[in-house]
């Protein structure tokens, strides 16, 4: 019996890269999961193709998390879809980087509606269904301890998560529900395929600043969200998991 069987999870952004490892681990635990995707269905449902291939429960659920009737569609869907909600992945996520010159504020909206005020809605909508026992696990960033140049959007976006997770943490602690984040180092998705990351002089140097020696990969994330999700992380919240080989 796997660490998560009989509960359901709501995986936001999980059509690819780190959410789709997620939605994978969680199933894999024994977990139902909600696949959410914004716009790519058909990536969402290869993810739920291979859940199900694996023996694992799973559905697609399209939403834009940023909308609030939407967001709150995510999570009725997934609770119509399996009867009830444990665990919320809050994983939903753009970014772009760009020098203080060339901030707008089209970009500015554009990350913190999907990166801050997504994750509110979600939440928002899973804390009705959520009870004793029940986990939330915020994706931020590693950028907020990096503070690399050109990302003060992105690194405003994460910080506040990071501040979100632990506020979140302290009001929903008295009704038995944990939250925590992970924060990821440099990993190699799809999405840091397309914005010319991979490969490039950017992600070498942050190679060559990582203990590990290597990138991250969604596995690697996935793993700390197994644990935040199970009873082993029982006495665990307010916390926020830098996962990134050592890099700081």
């Amino acid at each position: 019996m796997g660490k998560l069987e009989g509960k359901v999870a709501v995986v936001t952004g999980a059509s690819k890269g780190i959410g789709a490892g997620i939605a994978k681990a969680l199933a894999a635990e024994g977990a139902a999961v909600a696949v959410n995707y914004a716009s790519s269905k058909a990536g969402a449902d290869a993810v739920v193709a291979a859940i199900t291939a694996a023996g694992g429960k799973a559905v697609a659920v399209g939403g834009d998390v940023s909308k609030p009737d939407e967001a709150k569609r995510i999570v009725d869907d997934a609770v119509a879809a399996f009867g009830r909600l444990d665990i919320l992945v809050n994983n939903s996520g753009v970014y772009a980087f760009s020098p203080i010159e060339e901030v707008s504020a089209a970009q500015f909206h554009a990350m913190f509606d999907v990166n801050v005020l997504g994750l509110l809605l979600v939440t928002q909508a899973a804390a009705a269904h959520l009870g004793q026992g029940g986990a939330i696990i915020n994706i931020g960033s590693g950028v907020t301890s990096l503070t690399p140049p050109m990302s003060a959007i992105y690194s405003g976006t994460k910080g506040a998560v990071d501040a979100i997770t632990g506020v979140l943490a302290k009001e929903l602690g008295p009704r038995g529900i944990r939250v925590n984040s992970i924060n990821p180092g440099i990993v190699v998705t799809e999405g840091t395929a397309t914005a010319g990351f991979a490969g490039s002089d950017f992600e070498k140097a942050l190679v060559a600043q990582t203990p590990l020696g290597r990138a991250g990969q969604p596995d690697d994330i996935a793993k700390v969200a197994v644990f935040l999700a199970s009873d082993d992380a029982g006495w665990v919240t307010g916390e926020k998991i830098i996962t990134g080989g050592g890099l700081r």
